[in-house]
């Protein structure tokens, strides 16, 4: 199953004119909250059916409040009075908890946002998939930890995956998905994040602080971290793996530093497509919330009069193992993406605490990689199992470290 073919599932007949009702998973993270302005900024285009949160309480109900959902969700139990008196006499139903997280994931709606960060985002992401819904799809980690069993759904309930992440959304907006064979490679772009150019010394001294520093995206700490460790483009490499059908050996990861192209698609008769943009995910999720249309969004727009260079480099695998580890899971099979997630989840959380240091995040992922190998994942419970064993794994190794 791909991406290409599961676009063919939606009916042409979405048009500009029409009011799409709208469910966001993970409404008060990063890419939630540019989803919220978006929504916000066409009130007559689009409807709110649900909203759900982690722990944010104060932050979901205030975009409650502003956007009337019918369902509010917030993830953990012990947060459910304190939703509840927060959005008292405002005829919002108020639920809280797993099972009501996979219930608003399967809520009717024309477009759900899959937006909360990590692993934790694979059921409910799943749940929607199972109502053949129409995916805005920011979460990587579901398909590199569940990449067959969930492109396996798609293809079996007839749902869409509309990549919001900027480098695979670029590559859709200039990737001919009825004609496939004209294609030669893609080039996935990056900017190399906060240590780009930094040694093995300075890298080894990093603090969270500057991890999270992105010279050009204003993102969440966890993808912050990503993109400085380089792990993000391994993620993305295993995610293009999965929605385009192009083998890894024909997807190239390309440092861009401007942050300008934010991918491009070689055809075989050399041309070179490219999507270009600022460093802005409202562009990304504007196009996966209004697709097949478009839609205005509250962003600076390119100054190309100011842009000076355009340069490119290959990326550093010595320097940024992730993106070879990347890579060995691709060629090793579900099962060890599965475990390369689960482990850098836990070393980057981890490292946000301090308990680590920054080099020691790619050796954790490793060193659960090797130890878990790669058994077939074919279901969900399989998924979750390793997924688990994994992080009790990586907890151990990381626990040695310190």
């Amino acid at each position: 199953m791909t991406l290409a073919s599961s676009l063919k599932a939606i009916p042409t007949s979405s048009n500009n004119a029409e009011t799409k009702s709208v469910s966001i998973l993970g409404s008060t993270g990063s890419v939630g909250c540019s989803t919220v302005e978006i929504v916000s900024h066409h009130p007559d285009r689009f409807r709110i059916v649900a909203l759900t949160a982690n722990t944010n309480v104060e932050k979901l109900a205030e975009q409650a409040r502003a956007l009337r959902p019918e369902l509010c969700v917030i993830s953990d139990p012990s947060l459910y009075s304190a939703l509840q008196e927060a959005l008292h006499g405002e005829g919002i139903e108020v639920a809280a908890g797993r099972d009501a997280l996979i219930d608003a994931a399967r809520r009717p709606s024309d477009f759900l946002m899959a937006a909360i960060v990590g692993a934790a985002g694979l059921e409910p992401t799943l749940a929607a998939v199972e109502r053949g819904a129409q995916i805005g799809f920011a979460n990587k980690e579901c398909l590199v930890s569940a990449g067959s069993v969930m492109t396996k759904a798609v293809a079996d309930f007839g749902a869409t995956l509309l990549p919001v992440d900027s480098e695979h959304n670029a590559i859709f907006q200039v990737y001919d998905s009825d004609r496939t064979e004209t294609i030669a490679r893609i080039l996935l772009t990056g900017s190399g994040g906060p240590f780009r150019t930094a040694d093995i010394a300075t890298m080894k001294n990093a603090t969270p602080a500057q991890a999270i520093a992105h010279p050009n995206w204003s993102m969440g700490q966890k993808i912050s971290v990503d993109s400085a460790t380089m792990m993000n483009k391994g993620l993305e490499l295993i995610e293009a793996h999965h929605l385009f059908p192009l083998s890894a050996d024909r997807i190239e990861i390309l440092i861009h530093p401007q942050s300008v192209i934010h991918s491009m698609v070689e055809y075989v008769d050399g041309s070179v497509l490219a999507q270009l943009g600022s460093p802005d995910m409202k562009t990304p999720i504007a196009h996966a919330l209004a697709w097949p249309g478009r839609v205005s969004i509250p962003a600076e727009r390119i100054d190309f009069h100011t842009i000076k260079d355009l340069t490119f480099e290959a990326p550093d695998e010595t320097r940024f193992p992730s993106l070879r580890l990347a890579r060995e899971a691709i060629d090793a099979g579900s099962g060890s993406q599965c475990a390369m997630n689960a482990a850098n989840e836990i070393a980057v959380r981890d490292f946000l605490n301090e308990s680590i240091g920054f080099l020691d995040i790619p050796a954790i992922v490793e060193e659960t990689m090797t130890r878990m190998g790669s058994p077939n994942l074919a279901t969900l419970a399989d998924v979750l199992e390793l997924d688990l064993a994994a992080r009790h794994v990586a907890t151990d190794i990381s626990l040695s470290r310190r």
